[in-house]
């Protein structure tokens, strides 16, 4: 099988029909093996508003008692994802929608309480991505597009971070052929100056990711995003990208290598 591309979108695209669109576009036009990981946006908290459930968050992490997780239930496997779904296939690509619990696509662990009790919220469990599954579908010329709503395997869904859910998928596409993760991000790159869209790393290898560190040369949001990329890289991922998606067919960006 030829090169496989994993693409993850967030709110900055989900949240614009606009953006939506040229994105949907362009997905459709990359050649070969491909397949889609989507968060949810800001429209799991408006409709929680809507039906007067409290949405409440902590560092920018949602906290998923059982309400708030059928809410996100609904609007990330369900609305999101058959819009994605639908938009891609009127582009001419057969994709197929899917949620972790589906097919056991995608299996994660209930995270623990801590100082924060996160409620039903998953970590990716170990192994816990359907290999076969995925090369199934592949061959089949059907283009997966998931939500981040996995299954601990025993019936409960969990509310998964997308970024966690693309990097699984990544490492797990790799044993089936060469993988490119791609994260399609608010920003051209990882910045040098966050105040200027032209100072893109162009590269990041482990080496040239500790001298940066160490020169203070990139904003501490960025550095889990680094960190798991660089993670993905070393289970066998071939590169990550992060790149604006109005960018995605297009060189540019900030390639992560091993």
């Amino acid at each position: 099988m030829e090169r496989i591309t994993v693409v993850k979108i967030g709110g900055n695209v989900i949240d614009s029909p606009e953006a939506t669109a040229r994105f949907v576009e362009a997905f459709a036009a990359l050649e070969g093996p491909k397949m889609l990981i989507h968060g949810g946006g800001k429209l799991a908290t408006r409709l929680a508003a809507q039906l007067g459930i409290e949405s409440r968050m902590v560092d920018g992490r949602r906290i998923t008692d059982r309400e708030t997780l059928d809410v996100v239930t609904m609007v990330y496997a369900g609305l999101i994802n058959k819009r994605l779904v639908a938009a891609l296939s009127a582009a001419g690509c057969r994709a197929i929608g899917l949620s972790g619990a589906d097919g056991d696509a995608v299996t994660s662990v209930r995270r623990a309480a801590g100082a924060v009790d996160y409620g039903y919220v998953g970590d990716i469990a170990e192994g816990g991505v359907n290999v076969e599954l995925l090369r199934t579908l592949l061959d089949a010329g059907l283009t997966p597009v998931f939500s981040a709503i996995t299954c601990d395997g025993r019936g409960t869904l969990l509310n998964t971070n997308a970024d966690s859910v693309a990097s699984a998928v990544a490492v797990a596409a790799s044993r089936i052929a060469p993988t490119q993760l791609v994260f399609c991000f608010e920003k051209a790159g990882v910045l040098r100056d966050v105040e200027d869209e032209r100072s893109v790393i162009a590269e990041i290898t482990p080496d040239t990711y500790a001298a940066l560190r160490a020169e203070g040369a990139i904003s501490a949001g960025m550095l889990p995003k680094i960190d798991g990329a660089l993670r993905a890289v070393a289970s066998g991922v071939e590169s990550v990208v992060i790149k604006q998606a109005e960018a995605l067919l297009d060189a540019g960006g900030t390639t992560i290598r091993g």
